[in-house]
């Protein structure tokens, strides 16, 4: 299997076994974390989370959409250091609407389904996140690159 495609298998795998991730948005420079619930994309060229409009990411993305997303596999042990994995995706956030919306819905309610009450709230809003780059951690400080193309 080339390397890429072993990435790529590492991603999914670990995108599957994680139902949370940390959201990092900003507002005039200043960094803000958000714990939330995330799919990604089979292509992996996105990742999708929903969040009420009234909140501050919401409302720090409507003023940039930058973003960072980290998923990791720590369970907090000391052996996470060495052992845990982590993938950092960075791009762009944008919210979703019709037709593409009920695409990602679906992908979203597939990993969440508890959350389905809360996705069809006229509040929430169903955001995807055009990843750019995604930075892969393994083994303490072994890092690569995977770019991705639009």
């Amino acid at each position: 299997m080339a390397e890429a495609e072993e990435l790529k298998l590492l991603l999914k795998q670990l995108f599957e076994s994680q139902k949370l991730a940390v959201l990092a948005t900003h507002n005039q420079g200043q960094p803000y974390a958000s714990l939330v619930a995330f799919a990604a994309t089979p292509d992996l060229k996105h990742l999708v989370f929903a969040t009420t409009r009234a909140t501050r990411k919401f409302s720090n993305l409507t003023a940039d959409s930058r973003v960072a997303m980290l998923v990791d596999t720590r369970t907090n042990q000391d052996s996470d250091i060495r052992s845990a994995m982590a993938a950092t995706a960075t791009g762009t956030a944008e919210e979703v609407h019709d037709p593409v919306r009920e695409v990602l819905r679906e992908i979203y309610l597939e990993k969440h389904p508890h959350l389905k009450d809360f996705l069809h709230s006229p509040t929430c809003a169903l955001l995807r996140i055009k990843v750019d780059t995604y930075y892969l951690v393994r083994r303490f400080q072994k890092v690569v690159e995977i770019h991705v193309t639009p």
